[in-house]
Parts: C-alpha cells; structure tokens; sequence
C-alpha cells in the first residue's frame, strides 16, 4: 500500500524549477566538498549492481527484495542492484589501501521496489556512502560521537551557505546536535511508536542522535530495524545504553516532523557479527564470501553511513516532497494531489 501523503495547508514552494535546480547542484557540490574535508575521505566509483549470493549486497531490514536479472554474456548470472553499499565499501577500503583514518565516499544510486512511497520515501535513492578505517582503539562510542558532530557541522555550514544565495531561506539549525539512545528514548516515551517518540524528541531540540538502532528495546521490539551484518547495535554503554550506530534526525519545518538525513554507525567486528547473526537466527550467512572475510581477518575496522542527497536538498529547500527535488515514480492519486496542493514533481 502506498505510504500517506501529507500536504501541508498554504504550501508555497521557495524556488521555481530552474532556481531548485540550480539549488540541488550547489547543495551538493559544497557538501561534497566540505563532507570529503571533515571526514579525510577520497571519492571512488561505485557499482550499480553487484552478484547474487555474494553478502555484499544490503540487506537492509532483513525483508527488502532487490531488483534482480540475468547477465546473457556471463552465462546468465544473477546481479542485483545495490540497495546501499554498506558491505562493498568496506571490502573497497581494504581492496584499495586505504590506512587508518583515510575513507572513501561515493555517488550511491540504488532501487528499493519495496520502499513505501510518500513525502519522504522513493523507490529511487540517491545518498553520499561514506567509510573510513579505524584503529581498534577508536571502535567506542566517543568516536561515533565526535564523527556525528564533525557531519553535523558540515550540514549546519550548507545551511547557511544556501541561506546566503536564497534570501527566502532562513538558517533553522542548532548550533548543537542532541544526543540520546534509543533506550533512553523509549523510557521517556513508552506509550509512542518509534516514530512519535523521534518526532517529539525532534520538535524540542531540532537535530538529534538517535544511539542503537536494530537491538531490542524493554518493549521487546527494535527502535528500527538493521541488518544484523554492518552496523553494530550490540556494544554495551557505561550508561545502560547499547549499539555504535544510530541515525541523524533534523526537524523539517515544512511537513513539521523528525526527518532522517543519515543512517551510520560502527561496524561489525568478527565476535559482534556472529552475536547479531545468532540473534536474528541468520548463523547461515557465515559462510557468504563477505562474512567469511569479516571472520577471518581479513578486512579493516570501519565506520561509515549514507546521507541522503535528496533528503538534505529537501530541507533545504524547505519543499513538502522528495518528488520536488528528485525524478521518481508516484502513484497516479498522489500525482493529482501534489498538482492541487502546489507541489510540483519533477
């Protein structure tokens, strides 16, 4: 079924076609640029597609079906399209040489056919993935913290950057990101939904770190879901907190709501990755070519995430819809109601 459409009531939009566009190009080539800067990363070409039964592929909530088909020339072998490269990256860092505390990012482009469609979400995904090496040492929460912030800057110094070509467009960023685990969260507000809890969490402080996204919280259910074989949401916290993962949340002024820019964490180390596999009852998935790498050694200690490129151009921009600022395909309803509602789908 398709996702709910929200149409915020006098929607005006800040920018006409030409100047958005014009906008989307300058969104991304400063955030690029400062991005690369903050975080010592080196840009690489990434695939479209990858081979079935690899484990390379994201796996996302563990439900998502990837687009498949057959290469003639290659005897018909089965490819995918990426959903995100969560995995690649991490086999591309050790298959080019990086060192600890160099990275890369790239240009991900991906289908997710099982994607709900509304204000937010596409089937298309355009997102910068990122990862960079750590040293053992630096797999701790004060690293994910310090990597959250140095990101978080660099979304603030686009915010005023835009602010300063667009008059219409005020700064609303606070100078500070929130921090709180999802834990915590839950304990402040048992009776919500994981997504009423990020929205009141968000209209208060506007830029929040939600910590540990994939563990089972008191209620018996994850804050949201995570593959259990990148991201780590196992590693306990002195403060009763776990996972070194977590989500970058602002509150988007328009459709008045949390709203995600960035999923990112810590990745799986060997005795992690066969935890969260034994947790989800995926003990199975070590003997893929990935897993069996991760196990033995032989790839790097990393961190990384995807920050959403269309996600980011919709803040903004302040604009009511993903389809505003990205190509896409929407259901015909909510085409018709967009046109009525001064939403403009490209």
């Amino acid at each position: 079924m398709p996702g709910t459409l929200v149409v915020p009531e006098g929607y005006r939009p800040q920018l006409g076609l030409q100047a958005v566009e014009s906008a989307i190009k300058d969104i991304k080539d400063f955030f690029e640029c400062h991005l690369a800067g903050a975080l010592n990363l080196q840009r690489v070409t990434a695939p479209l597609f990858v081979r079935s039964g690899t484990g390379i592929n994201d796996d996302l909530n563990g439900v998502e079906q990837p687009v498949r088909f057959a290469v003639k020339e290659d005897g018909g072998a089965a490819v995918e399209i990426v959903q995100s490269l969560a995995k690649w990256k991490r086999l591309a860092l050790a298959r080019y040489g990086f060192q600890v505390g160099q990275g890369l990012y790239t240009d991900m482009n991906a289908i997710r056919p099982d994607e709900t469609i509304d204000n937010t979400h596409s089937i298309y995904v355009d997102q910068w993935d990122w990862e960079k090496i750590l040293a053992p040492q630096e797999r701790n929460l004060q690293t994910l913290k310090e990597t959250v912030e140095a990101i978080y800057d660099v979304i603030c110094r686009t915010e005023f950057h835009i602010a300063s070509q667009h008059s219409q467009i005020r700064p609303l960023l606070p100078a500070r990101i929130t921090f709180i685990t999802s834990e915590a969260l839950h304990a402040r507000y048992p009776h919500l939904s994981p997504r009423q809890r990020e929205d009141r969490i968000c209209a208060e402080h506007k830029a929040v770190f939600v910590i540990g996204i994939g563990g089972t919280l008191a209620d018996g259910q994850p804050h949201d879901g995570r593959a259990p074989d990148y991201d780590d949401w196992t590693t306990p916290h002195s403060d009763g907190g776990r996972g070194l993962n977590g989500d970058i949340l602002l509150w988007h002024p328009v459709l008045e709501r949390a709203f995600e820019i960035s999923s990112m964490g810590i990745r799986v180390d060997p005795p992690t990755l066969l935890q969260q596999l034994a947790e989800r009852q995926l003990t199975q998935r070590r003997e893929l070519p990935f897993h069996r790498l991760l196990l033995s050694g032989e790839l790097p200690q990393t961190m990384g995430g995807g920050i959403g490129q269309s996600r980011l151009c919709m803040f903004y921009l302040r604009t009511a819809h993903v389809g505003e600022v990205a190509c896409g395909i929407w259901p015909d309803d909510m085409v018709q109601r967009c046109a009525a509602a001064n939403i403009t789908l490209l």
